[in-house]
């Protein structure tokens, strides 16, 4: 499957960024049923894990999700090549090179956020991944951070973007904060440094030929639609995990501009029934499932009592779609209640 057989540029608008343990396929499969058409991304996976693991388990997914986007991790272009020849034909509209993670796992496997201190070293594994992908396959795109530690990024991105963009990657997502590889764990290295969007702004108003989608600190549908006045994407990470519902039902009308009224979230979830049959059957535990579908009623009466429901009762053997009914159950008597 081409990159033009599931996916358009104008799905970049809108997109929920790569988070580990969060995005698998369970989570993207609710997603979905929110939005027909932001974009998605998977877990980051490993070269080193595609190169030495069964590469069906490690990307299995449904034609279901797409757009859909995978995320490598690496940091030798010879790894990062294969690794792209082995996920080119798995559908995956794009893609993208992770140098923006900071946790000690990536650190140690000497990529992620710490490759801003090589453009020359990100500019070879684009090469080598654009190589791999052919020109029919899906496209290579970075996900940056706009600089590491004592880096100045004013300094630091421009080079970084320019050099990258020179092997051929047309496509950057920019989380507009530092990472402090030292001193700060990954989740203060979500708040703690500043946000620096009009950095991010002036690359792209500098590089109109690039195209470049911001990230970082975007909390509703409102500040992601304000953004796309200075960029081509918002990207929105945990904001679109915890209340998905607010993020993304409304997004294929207000971003995509498609005659769709957003879904219930009862029918969202209800929407889910078939998959999630499926999947028990299969031997997956409901939990594994539901967990991701824990802030669909964010805000609403009766929410804390659907988290509560879920995470108690879901993780029972045998847990099955009653289960879910008693948990929205309560979210109705919640609202009748108000």
């Amino acid at each position: 499957m081409t990159v033009t057989d599931q996916s358009e540029d104008t799905n970049w608008r809108l997109s929920v960024a790569p988070m580990m343990e969060w995005t698998d396929r369970f989570c993207r499969a609710f997603h979905r049923k929110l939005s027909r058409h932001t974009l998605l991304y998977t877990e980051m996976l490993t070269a080193n894990a595609l190169l030495h693991g069964d590469p069906e388990r490690w990307l299995k997914h449904s034609p279901d999700e797409y757009p859909l986007a995978l995320q490598l991790g690496g940091s030798v272009p010879e790894d990062l090549h294969q690794a792209v020849r082995i996920a080119r034909d798995f559908g995956f509209c794009e893609i993208d090179l992770n140098c923006g993670c900071p946790s000690d796992r990536v650190q140690n496997g000497a990529f992620g956020a710490c490759l801003m201190r090589t453009p020359d070293l990100v500019a070879d594994c684009t090469a080598a991944m654009r190589d791999a992908a052919g020109p029919d396959g899906p496209e290579i795109t970075v996900k940056c951070r706009i600089g590491v530690d004592d880096q100045d990024p004013k300094a630091v991105l421009p080079g970084f973007i320019d050099e990258v963009a020179a092997s051929g990657v047309r496509r950057f997502a920019v989380h507009a904060r530092k990472a402090w590889l030292q001193g700060l764990s990954p989740k203060e290295n979500r708040t703690i440094p500043l946000l620096d969007y009009d950095l991010v702004k002036r690359i792209k108003s500098e590089r109109p030929d690039l195209t470049i989608a911001l990230n970082g600190g975007i909390e509703t549908l409102d500040a992601a639609i304000a953004h796309l006045a200075d960029f081509d994407g918002a990207m929105i990470g945990r904001a679109a995990y915890h209340a998905p519902w607010d993020i993304l039902a409304a997004a294929d009308r207000r971003v995509f501009g498609k005659p769709v009224l957003p879904i219930d979230p009862e029918l969202a979830v209800r929407a889910m029934y078939p998959f999630i049959e499926d999947e028990l059957t299969s031997g997956t535990r409901l939990h594994t499932i539901t967990r991701h579908m824990l802030g669909v009623f964010a805000g609403r009466p009766g929410a804390r009592r659907w988290r509560r429901i879920l995470s108690e009762k879901a993780t029972g053997p045998g847990a099955g779609l009653a289960v879910i009914e008693d948990a929205m159950a309560a979210v109705i008597q919640g609202e009748a209640a108000a």
